[in-house]
């Protein structure tokens, strides 16, 4: 496995690559040569050696969150993806929509595809907020955003945005990790193994979940899939000790605490030899040793009494309303600051009216919503910014999907799921400030002209990583799986500096 794993036609054996071959030729000869390979290199002996308990143990391969070099100098570092679970509506938010003033209350010929089918006609709802150009781009920004609206100019929109789902589950999985269907790796996962770590005392993936809880179907969306489960996303809690069981029992010292682990480690390699090619029982020994070198580490990482009174302002911790993600957030930035590679800080949970999900009552579902991220996001950005690493960090905001123009339902101003047009946005990391690219039609129903595939989304931010997102893959199932598909998909280079 390498980040580049595709072969050369030269290279190829009976119009096969050399790495379909060996797979379609069974695992004894393989397994003969790998045994020859490991013997010649003393592998085994050093592994025999250590059974005995005594000695400390080499782990099985190199650790495979070690920091591996780039294809290319990337610009970004590190990602912080903040994700609006539920659907945030892009025509009442960022994407601004005069002609839906007009025609509020009027059901006219629109056709849109939801949750709800394919329809032909609706009742179409005007967006609930007034509209602003802001900052030296002249941006369009709904009043739901006064804090972000004071960023723009640093800010790229994506305005043409689409996706197959407009259903929850699955497009949820494609956002996450570019698959409708559950069991590929989730795009940290992708990043993780692509890069590495350049901290291995904390995790190189995090995940921080909103209070009300996750999102539908769970830790799918940060899975490691087929990858070694080193590459999973680890959850950090957004409220009270972000992690749970860290500090070593008073009962056992330091001493006694890393004899034990030897001896796990001892009998987890002793079972990986005798069942040589399981990833899972690789991971559990590096997932043990990063535990154990995340207690010294973690506890100052994620410290909040350690910055100042300002800062916590900044981020509106000392506030009720947006305490809860200001402190994600704040935690996001000095997780980044200390090498963690992609953090994804969730808003919006698995209870009802508890994500951006408006198919009711979309004023006060959005006000809530938006109420509570508004600050501390624009907050994030400020503070990267003055302390000169939003250069080095990728920001991305959005969600599943967007809203439509129309109401779902007789009464109300709820709005149904669409995913043929919908506005995300990027800032930092190599991306242009003060932009906007795409457009949906004048209703916001759906992307017209050039629109952008949510694998073309993963594509730009694989590249501002340095990483080439036609290159990185992942042998597995007989195919140079990747996260942008087998087919490959290009960055959206409008929005790259």
């Amino acid at each position: 496995m390498s980040i580049d794993s595709h072969e050369q036609p030269a290279n190829s054996f009976c119009g096969n690559t050399r790495r379909e071959f060996l797979w379609q030729a069974g695992g004894a000869f393989t397994s003969v040569a790998l045994a020859g390979m490991l013997a010649k290199d003393g592998f085994l002996q050093k592994q025999a050696v250590a059974f005995d308990g005594t000695t400390p143990l080499d782990t099985l391969s190199s650790n495979p969150l070690a920091a591996r070099v780039p294809h290319f100098p990337g610009k970004a570092k590190s990602v912080i993806f903040l994700f609006m679970y539920g659907g945030p509506s892009h025509v009442d938010t960022f994407d601004y929509k005069p002609e839906l003033y007009k025609f509020d209350g009027q059901t006219i010929q629109v056709k849109t595809k939801g949750r709800g089918g394919d329809k032909s006609e609706g009742r179409i709802v005007g967006p609930k907020w007034n509209f602003k150009k802001h900052g030296q781009s002249g941006a369009w920004v709904s009043d739901l955003f006064p804090h972000l609206a004071t960023c723009v100019d640093d800010m790229a929109f994506i305005k043409s945005m689409y996706a197959e789902s407009p259903i929850h589950g699955s497009a949820m999985l494609m956002m996450n990790t570019g698959k409708l269907l559950g069991g590929a790796p989730s795009m940290g996962s992708w990043v993780n193994y692509g890069m590495g770590s350049v901290n291995q005392n904390l995790p190189g993936f995090v995940v921080m979940l909103d209070s009300t809880g996750g999102p539908i179907s769970g830790a799918k969306n940060w899975t490691s899939g087929y990858m070694p489960a080193s590459y999973q996303g680890c959850v950090l809690r957004g409220s009270g000790d972000p992690i749970l069981d860290l500090a070593t029992p008073a009962s056992r010292n330091q001493s006694t605490q890393r004899k034990l682990l030897e001896r796990l480690k001892m009998w987890n390699t002793r079972h990986a030899l005798l069942r040589s090619g399981n990833p899972d029982l690789e991971s559990r020994i590096e997932s043990y040793e990063l535990a154990y070198r995340m207690q010294a580490t973690a506890p100052e990482a994620v410290d909040m009494s350690l910055e100042s009174p300002e800062t916590k302002t900044l981020y509106g911790i000392d506030e009720p309303q947006t305490e809860e993600f200001g402190r994600k957030c704040l935690l996001a930035r000095r997780l980044v600051e200390r090498g963690v590679r992609f953090v994804q800080v969730y808003s919006g949970g698995s209870h009802n009216d508890a994500n951006w999900d408006a198919h009711d009552d979309l004023k006060k579902n959005h006000d809530y919503h938006a109420g509570r991220t508004d600050k501390p996001i624009a907050a994030l950005l400020k503070d990267l910014k003055r302390r000169g690493m939003l250069d080095e960090t990728l920001v991305v905001w959005g969600g599943e999907f967007g809203r439509q123009p129309t109401a779902e339902y007789a009464k109300g101003t709820g709005r149904d799921h669409n995913s043929w047009g919908f506005t995300m946005w990027m800032a930092g990391g190599g991306i242009k400030g003060g932009i906007s690219v795409g457009e949906t039609d004048e209703l916001g129903s759906i992307g017209v002209g050039e629109r952008f595939h949510v694998k073309q989304l993963h594509a730009t931010i694989l590249n501002q990583l340095g990483i080439d997102p036609n290159a990185l893959s992942y042998f597995y199932a007989g195919l140079d799986q990747k996260l942008v598909g087998v087919e490959g998909a290009q960055p959206i280079r409008q929005v790259i500096a």
